[in-house]
Order: structure tokens, then C-alpha cells, then sequence
């Protein structure tokens, strides 16, 4: 009688606690197995238009400046719903930057303003280290949340290219020199489910101090979207 009664009990309690997980809507799920202590960590991707701040006269961009960045992040919920968390992670991003400013020589720095090139790019790439604050609307059962996620990121700068085409000549540089080395920015990422906007600030300059004698140097603001994927 005692097993009977056991067995009876865990049935009963079995189709209670399946009738409060099946309570989300089936077009809301999308997540079969129930997992209460679940982690967004997260891989991401994103696509930005890098737009230079502080510039200098006579100074504009042309077309848009591409960029991508991509990498991983490592959630740790820090209150039971799991609506907080801390998320550090590791990335990799890219920038092609188009604008009217031409470097003709990097071994003593000489810049050129030239309204019409054939080609001016220059192509960085950058290893990045973020940790973010997050607040999120996520469910058990769902992948389908608001959120904003806000945060610091460390940059460091692995490679400089410039390249131009034009009136002056035909110039490409390789030379991270150029380039301040390091930077820390702050950065947000709001939106719903799969689409989310994207817009990060980078405190330190682009260009070493000693390379521009002004006394602005750029400092990269970027505006996009971010896809996270798990």
C-alpha cells in the first residue's frame, strides 16, 4: 500500500509539474527540455558603420565605414529568476574605415586631404575582451526575450593597413605604429529575440597623439546590430 500510495503521489505530482511547464503557449516555446538553471552564453555576431567623432577641419567620410565583430561570452545569472547576469567574454573585430584623409607616408607621418580618390581605406583589426551587465526578459522555455545588455570592452589593435589611390599617388602602408595600440570604450545592446541594436564608444583616440599635430584625433563610435546565437 505504501509503494502504491509513493507511486501514486509522484504521478500526481509529475502531471502537475508538466501542466505548469506546458503553461507557455506552443508558438512561444523554444526549448523542449527544461532547464532551471540555464545559461545565455552566447556567441555573437555583429555588423556596424564606424562614424569618427572629433574630427578635424576639413575632414568627411565617404560611403560606409563596414565593420564586423564576433566572439564569445560566458553567462553567470546573478539572482534566481536569472534575469541578471555578468557575462565576460573573448572576440575578434574588423574595421574598414573610408574617409577623405590620405596617409602619403608613414615613415614621417604626412596625411593629405583628397575629396575624390580612387581608393581610401584603412583596415584594422582588433582582439577584444568585454564584459557585460545584463538584464534580460528570459524564460525557461523561450529564447524569445527582451534585452539590454551594456558593458565595457578592452580592445588591442593586431594590425593597421592603409591604402589610397588618387591624385597623390599610390600608396599602401602597413604599420600599426600609427595606430594608438589600445583602447576601452563603452558599449549597448538592446532589442527583441534575434534583432538588436548595437552602438559602442571608444574613449582613447585612433591615431597615436604623435602622428596628428591637432589637437583632435577620432574616436570611433559605432551603430549597428548584434546576433546572438547560442
Amino acid at each position: 500500500m505504501k509503494f502504491l500510495f509513493s507511486m501514486l503521489f509522484l504521478g500526481v505530482s509529475f502531471q502537475v509539474f508538466s501542466q505548469a511547464t506546458d503553461s507557455l503557449p506552443a508558438l512561444e516555446r523554444t526549448i523542449k527540455v527544461t532547464d532551471p538553471f540555464y545559461r545565455e552564453d552566447q556567441f555573437y555576431v555583429g555588423v556596424t558603420h564606424t562614424m569618427l567623432r572629433n574630427q578635424p577641419d576639413h575632414f568627411s567620410q565617404r560611403s560606409i565605414s563596414i565593420g564586423t565583430n564576433f566572439g564569445f561570452l560566458r553567462d553567470f545569472p546573478i539572482n534566481k529568476q536569472r534575469t541578471f547576469s555578468i557575462a565576460p567574454g573573448v572576440g575578434f573585430a574588423l574595421y574598414n574605415l573610408r574617409h577623405n584623409l590620405a596617409l602619403i607616408n608613414q615613415d614621417q607621418p604626412a596625411f593629405e586631404f583628397d575629396n575624390n580618390p580612387q581608393k581610401n581605406v584603412q583596415k584594422l583589426s582588433y582582439i577584444e575582451i568585454p564584459i557585460e551587465f545584463r538584464w534580460r526578459t528570459s524564460k525557461v522555455h523561450s529564447h524569445k526575450f527582451w534585452r539590454v545588455y551594456s558593458g565595457l570592452k578592452y580592445s588591442y589593435l593586431l594590425n593597421g593597413t592603409s591604402k589610397y589611390e588618387g591624385v597623390s599617388g599610390s600608396e599602401t602602408f602597413k604599420n600599426k605604429d600609427l595606430f594608438e595600440r589600445s583602447n576601452i570604450g563603452v558599449y549597448v545592446s538592446a532589442g527583441f529575440n534575434t534583432w538588436n541594436f548595437y552602438a559602442y564608444y571608444g574613449f582613447k583616440p585612433l591615431f597615436n597623439k604623435e602622428v596628428l599635430d591637432n589637437d583632435r584625433h577620432f574616436n570611433m563610435l559605432n551603430l549597428g546590430l548584434m546576433f546572438y546565437i547560442l
